[in-house]
């Protein structure tokens, strides 16, 4: 553990396929300062770190003084090993199998680093400083490319015996689903409800109907393989009807997996994220009053579901909250005595 780390800041890095993120942040959980740059998730191994340390060098750049930037947190797409601070094997990420990214890290800028899932990550920001502020139990789930989940206990993150626990959105939904997950299984509920699996859902609909599918075509030139799944919830929000049944499936689906959820954890808040999951805030009244029909929880629809408060910052965030927790809950241990 580093010491006086609250009076100094700490680096976050949110590594994806596309981007890499990075940013500076205090023991208040604001971020005083970011930058991003390409990732080059498709090439080799060591052209995809030169990315992650672009991405680093640029963001100390930004610091008042090198010496203030007293440790580095790294978040990536799973599955990884946060104890080892190993990349295992992620679709998101093919230049890195088994890859020692925290030792690299370390190695190169002489600083203590953590590695760690981004949803872990993000959910740890969410529960310190974000919309699961002052909740023992917090569940918390990214809905965009993928759906990633973390569950946060009195501010730490539940890891399971080997540190790959809450992968939430691989649950399978539906064994005899047509289509199998980048994880190999079928019926995960990411192969369904996520972003790209509405875009598809969409893309199908229309290709049936196209009539109906006028609206969702104009949004997209009039190419159905261009039907995003942003274009599906612009154009629900203007009342078309294809795109509105298109939208109520991906949320039916995801009502159905969160009945389940509050059946195993009966968190105190759920706290959604991600691209998709900021965008369907309207929608989360609706999920709410239809847990009872999947829960044997009577109470189920009295767990709030909040939005969540770092939306793209949240890789950021919860990198440095991967330093910055010890230091939390210090304080509040303190605080009760």
């Amino acid at each position: 553990m580093i010491k006086n780390v609250s009076d100094k800041l700490v680096l976050g890095v949110d590594i994806g396929g596309t981007k890499v993120a990075a940013g500076l942040v205090n023991s208040a959980g604001r971020i005083v300062a970011k930058t991003r740059v390409p990732m080059n998730a498709a090439g080799t191994a060591t052209q995809a770190l030169e990315c992650v340390h672009q991405a680093i060098d640029k963001a100390l750049a930004l610091a008042p003084a090198k010496e203030k930037v007293s440790a580095i947190g790294l978040s990536s797409p799973g599955p990884l090993d946060p104890h080892s601070g190993i990349v295992l094997h992620t679709p998101n990420l093919p230049c890195w199998i088994n890859f020692a990214l925290r030792t690299f890290v370390e190695e190169r800028y002489k600083l203590p680093v953590r590695l760690d899932n981004d949803a872990n990550a993000a959910g740890l920001a969410e529960a310190i400083w974000g919309a699961g502020a002052g909740h023992n139990s917090v569940f918390y789930v990214t809905v965009g490319t993928g759906v990633g989940t973390a569950i946060i206990l009195n501010r730490q993150v539940l890891y399971g015996r080997t540190g790959t626990a809450a992968e939430g959105g691989h649950m399978t939904i539906d064994f005899r689903a047509p289509v199998r997950c980048g994880c190999g299984k079928r019926g995960c509920l990411e192969s369904m409800a996520s972003g790209p699996a509405m875009a598809l859902r969409g893309q199908a609909a229309v290709t049936n109907d196209g009539a109906s599918g006028a609206a969702l075509l104009a949004l997209a030139d009039g190419e159905i393989s261009q039907i995003t799944a942003e274009f599906i919830v612009n154009a629900s929000r203007s009342g078309d009807p294809l795109a509105r049944k298109v939208l109520q499936e991906t949320v039916d689906l995801l009502t159905i997996w969160l009945g389940n959820v509050v059946d195993l954890l009966e968190p105190d808040v759920i706290v959604i994220g991600g691209g998709l999951g900021s965008q369907i805030t309207d929608w989360y009244d609706g999920i709410s009053a239809a847990l009872p029909k999947w829960s044997i929880n009577a109470r189920a629809s009295e767990i709030p579901m909040v939005p969540a408060k770092y939306g793209a910052d949240a890789g950021i965030a919860g990198s440095a909250a991967l330093w910055l927790r010890e230091q939390v809950h210090t304080k509040a241990a303190a605080e009760l005595d």
